[in-house]
């Protein structure tokens, strides 16, 4: 996979990441380990995402 098919991968996976997350905080009885994880997991493909981005740009 190229980097940019990577970035872009990395990008719909966050997106995704953000639907979870915001149909978890909406539902009355939304699971606070769950919203926390799913945090954890977007977080985490931000920081590739950056380090892609960083090194596509240099």
């Amino acid at each position: 996979m190229t980097t940019e098919g990577h970035i872009a991968a990395l990008e719909r996976r966050h997106q995704e990441l953000d639907r979870q997350i915001q149909a978890e905080t909406q539902n009355r009885l939304a699971d606070d380990l769950m919203v926390a994880t799913l945090k954890r997991k977007k977080l985490e493909v931000k920081d590739a995402l950056y380090k892609l981005q960083g090194t596509t740009r240099q």
